[in-house]
């Protein structure tokens, strides 16, 4: 029986990390009872994974998008749902349809103590009229 080591390994994946996961995943699968590309030898299941890595027997693509899925907490979903719909129409109802549309003239109306103020756009700001006896005095 011949001891499998890293060296065997890191020409078939180069980063030691990724290996490790590879590996890792696979000795997942034969526990879980996918069929062992070797004989077992009496190893355990993380020998026996790494010595198939060596070996070449197992496809490396499979098992790193098998770790992938594995990893993921969220999967896309290529089409929405009919709720997710009504969601989105209601919240365009409540908001409005963007951002950037103009504010209507309804909500410029400003509401102090239950009485309801003239609008904005009709309040018109009155400057008082400067009288000539205050500007007389001031220049005396």
């Amino acid at each position: 029986m011949a001891r499998v080591t890293v060296e065997d390994c890191i020409v078939k994946i180069p980063n030691r990390f990724e290996l490790v996961m590879i590996a890792a995943q696979r000795a997942r699968n034969i526990s879980a009872g996918s069929q062992l590309e070797l004989e077992r030898d009496n190893d355990k299941n993380p020998v026996v994974a790494l010595r198939e890595i060596a070996d070449d027997l197992v496809e490396l693509d499979t098992l790193e998008e098998t770790l992938v899925k594995g990893m993921q907490k969220f999967v896309e979903v290529d089409e929405p749902v009919d709720e997710d719909m009504d969601m989105d129409a209601l919240q365009d109802e409540v908001i409005g349809d963007s951002f950037g549309a103009p504010a209507k003239k309804e909500s410029l109306e400003i509401h102090i103590g239950g009485e309801v103020e003239a609008p904005l756009d009709e309040v018109a700001l009155e400057m008082p009229a400067a009288d000539d006896s205050d500007s007389d005095e001031i220049a005396k």
